[in-house]
């Protein structure tokens, strides 16, 4: 296994020892400003990388297969997947793994759905996440980083623990993984109502103890929803009873921890909406309290730090690619699938056909990973209603109806020129302009990723790219019945982007001046190129303040032969999120012994 890179504030520049032969292998960006930043600040971790064979990107497996299956022929497998996000492929992979004959469609021409990139001139954009942790190192809690793990895909990343953040208090760097948040408090914050920020963080990080070990508890690897649970979740039991003092808060929206615990300062409690939000999509009121306890256990203990893959978001996309080949799977881009194909006899879905009119056969299972919304348009009409008899079917599709989507993004791509730009740039940026108007509020918070401060190969030599967002808070009403190109869809992107700018301006006050290349996306470039319904980021709605139930992280649908998987099902957005969905589909169709053989290498 290749080593991965680090580079810490206030230690040397350094290159980790490699792991052995354990390792392997939370929701959006964060970190901020230069090009010669990274060979200035991380000159031996840059050096390494450059030098080692892990640093050179493979071809993507992904893009390869695209030659090679130009046309699709029909054929019979285990499992077709509909889709090649992470989700998808985390799924496809981990059946393959299993022994079943996998095939997986996508209908673009490379995979990875959120998190596929796109090269011009020389750069390397990606469209989506680029915030990540738990991918390399193990053990690990992240679904993803355990997936990887499972297929025995090293994961090569550079390890960091700062990030800049521009809020309305001032710009300021901060850390991950000690108590360099306090100090920042303290210089930044003033006190409100006689409380004290930094007294009160440090409180919410005791109270967060126990919330983060129970949060770790039970690993979607274990879960089933069959009687095979019983055993699979054995091991776990301790574990459990251990938590249970706390389960019932971990299980309930986090807002409702922080007034039990009488979180006052204003900004601590912004902070914390900032933090719910890049993880699910939603504000506090609607986020898991066992999410934000998954996100302190690895973010805010001691010496935790960030992970960027070398190579970009692509590298985990190429990584589980690899592994669904390895293992005999195909992977197919370029394959539309026009519908999914069901037996009235037997009432469950069969296959898939493709645009072209090729069918693909499967014995087993249907995994679809396209939004519940995109799934429902491919399924014939009324079938799922009439599947079962007892009303289930028409149920989930009351349900599907009912599932809020959670808004679209904005994107701004920029390639620019980094001649003279401070040797400390950061890679991630956070914006805010007004927190009075609230973290989820349209054209209010921003994130920027530099990624090629981490990772120069992203970039020509010299140069930087730039990848800065609305992450889940662009209005898809705004963008419906326009028509791409015209002069009113062009005017409104511009409109719309003007907000990305201000944020990157933050980081690179004369940016405008240096580029080279510029694209704007809007949710409309989502719904094209991602087949998302209406450019939706994903699902959100299952939590509210009065949630007295909460749902069960599954792939099942009431269809036989049909399994659903992605972030328009709870838990909604965000790589682990996915990635746990795919553990859930591969354990509908594999018996409770070969996931305990699982367990005991990703989750012993």
């Amino acid at each position: 296994a290749s080593p991965p890179h680090s580079r810490r504030r206030g230690t040397p520049a350094l290159v980790s020892v490699p792991r052995v032969s354990l390792r392997a292998d939370m929701p959006v960006a964060m970190r901020a400003p230069g090009f010669s930043g990274l060979s200035s600040r991380r000159p031996d971790a840059v050096e390494a990388a450059r030098s080692s064979k892990s640093y050179c990107r493979r071809a993507s497996p992904n893009r390869r297969v695209a030659k090679v299956f130009a046309k699709v022929e029909t054929h019979t497998t285990d499992v077709v997947v509909i889709g090649g996000g992470i989700g998808g492929l985390c799924a496809g992979a981990l059946c393959a793994l299993y022994g079943k004959k996998v095939t997986v469609v996508e209908s673009h021409s490379v995979a990875g759905g959120a998190a596929h990139s796109w090269k011009r001139n020389g750069y390397t954009f990606e469209s989506g996440p680029s915030l990540y942790s738990g991918m390399s190192k193990w053990p690990t809690t992240n679904p993803c980083g355990q997936v990887l793990h499972a297929l025995d895909e090293p994961l090569t990343c550079v390890e960091y623990n700062t990030w800049m953040v521009h809020v309305p208090e001032g710009s300021f760097l901060t850390e991950v993984g000690n108590d360099q948040f306090v100090d920042v408090l303290r210089e930044y914050v003033a006190d409100v109502d006689g409380v004290n920020a930094a007294d009160e963080w440090l409180r919410l990080k005791e109270l967060m103890k126990p919330l983060a070990k129970a949060s770790s508890a039970l690993p979607p690897s274990a879960v089933r929803t069959d009687l095979g649970a019983v055993v699979t979740l054995a091991r776990f039991v301790p574990g459990l009873l251990a938590a249970a003092p706390v389960l019932p808060e971990i299980m309930a929206p986090y807002s409702k921890f922080m007034e039990k615990n009488d979180i006052r300062h204003p900004f601590v409690k912004n902070w914390m909406e900032v933090l719910c939000f890049l993880l699910s999509g939603a504000p506090a009121s609607g986020t898991l309290a066992a999410e934000i306890g998954y996100m302190f256990d690895d973010w805010y203990k001691p010496n935790s730090t960030l992970e960027f893959p070398v190579g970009g978001s692509e590298a985990i996309v190429d990584a589980l690619t690899r592994g669904l080949r390895k293992n005999g799977g195909r992977l197919e881009v370029n394959s539309h699938v026009a519908g999914i194909n069901f037996d009235d006899a037997t009432k469950r879905a069969t296959g898939v056909t493709l645009k072209d009119g090729t069918v693909i056969t499967a014995t087993e299972s249907v995994i679809s990973n396209c939004t519940v919304w995109d799934t429902l348009k491919i399924l014939p009409p009324n079938a799922m209603e009439e599947c079962r008899a007892d009303g289930s079917g028409k149920k989930w599709v009351d349900d599907v109806h009912e599932t809020k989507m959670c808004a679209s993004f904005m994107h701004l791509h920029l390639g620019i020129d980094a001649t003279g730009l401070p040797p400390d740039l950061e890679i991630h940026h956070i914006y805010v302009e007004d927190w009075a108007r609230g973290v989820t509020a349209e054209q209010n918070m921003v994130l920027v990723s530099i990624a090629s401060v981490l990772d120069p190969t992203l970039a020509p030599t010299g140069k930087h790219v730039i990848h800065a967002y609305t992450p889940g808070n662009e209005p898809v009403e705004l963008w419906q019945g326009l028509e791409r190109g015209s002069d009113e869809y062009e005017k409104l992107k511009d409109t719309r982007s003007q907000i990305l700018w201000r944020a990157v301006e933050k980081a690179i006050p004369d940016v405008r001046v240096r580029v080279e290349c510029q694209y704007v996306g809007s949710p409309l470039t989502q719904q094209r190129w991602q087949r998302r319904h209406k450019g939706t980021y994903g699902g959100t709605g299952w939590i509210t303040p009065d949630s007295d139930t909460i749902p069960i992280t599954t792939a099942a649908t009431p269809m036989a032969g049909l399994l659903v998987v992605g972030d328009s099902n709870f838990p909604g957005p965000g790589v682990p999120s996915v990635a746990a969905h795919g553990w859930s589909a591969a354990h509908e169709l594999v018996p409770f012994w070969k996931q305990c053989a699982m367990l005991d290498k990703v989750a012993p």
